[in-house]
């Protein structure tokens, strides 16, 4: 499960780190270093066209930090390689899902969000899941809060426990739910 932001698409963590997608820990790790040693911020100020420049390093040397967080986690990389694969194959999902649609429980530590599929059985993630993936869930009250990373719109796609059917989460940034 990856969260598909709006420019996830087109570049992946791989592209970022420049390695090809079956590298080792340690081409990745060589690559992130050097990556971040060409766009560290304190490189930009030995430049001297700042404006537009500074800018687009700042953002490459946060795309580059994001990049190695999942890629230099093995459990993420698993999660990130899953995702990226899906997204890849010509799955559909059965439909469109907002936070307000699924019903969620509170079990103490862990907040499960599931929706019910056609077959009976359900869609489920849990916060673990979710803050795992970039949208961490914050108390409100009775409610909760998902924040989103550059509090853009996410998706996840999410299978059926029983069937095939797939549907796509879709997490608007700062999206309120209501705890049952």
């Amino acid at each position: 499960m990856m969260v598909l932001g709006q420019h996830s698409v087109t570049e992946t963590y791989y592209d970022i780190l420049c390695v090809k997608e079956n590298a080792s820990y340690e081409e990745i790790r060589a690559s992130y270093r050097s990556s971040i040693l060409n766009y560290h911020p304190d490189k930009l100020h030995a430049t001297s066209e700042r404006d537009c420049a500074d800018h687009s390093m700042a953002n490459k040397f946060l795309m580059i930090q994001k990049a190695w967080e999942v890629l230099g986690d093995a459990k993420l990389r698993r999660l990130y390689d899953t995702e990226l694969q899906a997204s890849r194959q010509d799955t559909g999902t059965a439909e469109d899902v907002s936070l307000e649609d699924m019903m969620v429980e509170d079990s103490g530590d862990v907040l499960q969000l599931s929706y019910q599929c056609r077959c009976g059985d359900f869609f489920c993630v849990d916060s673990q899941d979710l803050e795992e993936m970039g949208c961490p869930i914050l108390r409100d009250g009775s409610g909760m809060i998902v924040r989103t990373s550059d509090n853009l719109q996410a998706s996840i796609v999410l299978p059926c426990g029983s069937c095939s059917l797939r549907i796509r989460l879709l997490i608007e940034p700062d999206a309120m739910v209501s705890v049952g």
